[in-house]
């Protein structure tokens, strides 16, 4: 039966004339290990290059109007810079665009959905889903595959990517595309990486130094959510036996004295209906934060220094306000103290984490420039 398979594959690259697929190399530092990939869906260079296609692609939207790429913008980290996105016909989203470096490392994958745990099913959601809609292919699904068929240019990059099933052109192959795209999008070379693990002491500034000693103290407890590999509580790897997973509320919202956070953005509560878990959200990476303005999963503060100074300081945004902390804030929300060279010691720490070549390398731009 293997020798069959195989004999299959054989044939069907020799048809098509394509040549057989080659073994991904991360081109990771030493220090960072491998991320978990599906068995069903093995890492190519083939793959990851008709997504790439795929992800800048304003054909797979209802009005040629929108791309993955439109909510995740390689010079800002594949965020947008608004706080909430826009899909087509002008359709407001819910959440913040969250960003996509090292997605590949994440174990959960959306703000408020625990069970959203795998890139080849994510990605249906903004390109079906129609609450909110923002691709709104919802219903348009053979008239997508009809189209990318049409152009030469796809039978040949799915053919190569997808020799062992004939270069079909389908949801699954385009789902898979997309997700080994995704999960190549690795930023490792910040300042901050380059100080820390690459032997450069002269990388980070005095300034930056000061803020990373703030971040990691017990004082401000930053770290405690955001630390390790991608800076955030969320993360799975070949070197970790089981993912880690979390989700915290930080006391942005208190609407009704009791912890209440605005309709339709109630966290992870939406999911497992405890009420307990009003307003908690996922942890996100703090890589390349500098260029991910607004912040929070609605994108209500506008930069970091006021993330610092007007929500974790405080006990939470909510009692800024006007109100008390939310008494369902995470118990590590407990305010502090900085003085204004605190707070730029914190952002330039903060803003050390950016990866400039991540955000021009070429691999990860538009193929239509």
């Amino acid at each position: 039966m293997a020798f069959r398979v195989v004999l299959h594959v054989l044939l069907a690259v020799v048809a098509l004339g394509v040549a057989p697929a080659r073994a991904y190399d991360w081109g990771l530092p030493s220090w960072v290990p491998e991320p978990v990939v599906p068995a069903d869906n093995p890492m190519t260079a083939e793959k990851v290059e008709l997504g790439r296609f795929l992800f800048y692609d304003t054909r797979l939207s209802a009005d040629d109007t929108v791309a993955c790429a439109t909510c995740h913008q390689q010079a800002r980290a594949f965020t947008d810079g608004r706080a909430v996105p826009v899909g087509v016909h002008g359709t407001p989203g819910v959440r913040n665009s969250m960003a996509l470096a090292n997605v590949a490392y994440l174990p959960v994958l959306t703000w408020a959905n625990p069970t959203q745990k795998h890139l080849e099913t994510q990605v249906l959601v903004p390109l079906f889903g129609s609450h909110p809609m923002e691709m709104g292919l919802e219903g348009q699904e053979q008239a997508l595959f009809i189209r990318l068929r049409a152009d030469p240019r796809y039978r040949h990059l799915f053919a190569k990517a997808f020799p062992e099933l004939d270069g079909e052109i389908n949801l699954h192959t385009m789902t898979q595309a997309l997700a080994c795209f995704e999960r190549s999008l690795l930023s490792f070379g910040s300042a901050y990486d380059r100080y820390r693990y690459g032997g450069e002491p002269t990388a980070l500034s005095a300034s930056a130094r000061r803020g990373e000693a703030l971040f990691f103290g017990e004082e401000l407890e930053c770290s405690h959510c955001h630390g390790g590999l991608n800076l955030t509580d969320n993360v799975q790897h070949k070197r970790l036996p089981d993912p880690e997973i979390g989700f915290h509320n930080t006391g942005l919202y208190n609407l009704d004295g009791r912890g209440a956070y605005p309709a339709g953005n109630p966290g992870i509560r939406e999911f497992t209906g405890v009420p307990s878990d009003e307003g908690k959200f996922r942890t996100p990476s703090l890589r390349n934060v500098a260029l991910t303005a607004p912040y929070m999963h609605d994108g209500s503060i506008a930069t970091l220094e006021g993330v610092i100074r007007d929500h974790y300081a405080t006990q939470g945004k909510a009692a800024r306000d006007g109100g008390a902390p939310s008494p369902l804030r995470d118990d590590l929300i407990v305010g502090f103290e900085v003085s204004d060279e605190d707070v730029n010691d914190l952002v330039a720490f903060l803003e050390s984490l950016t990866d400039i070549e991540f955000t021009k390398d070429a691999r990860f731009a538009s193929p239509f420039q």
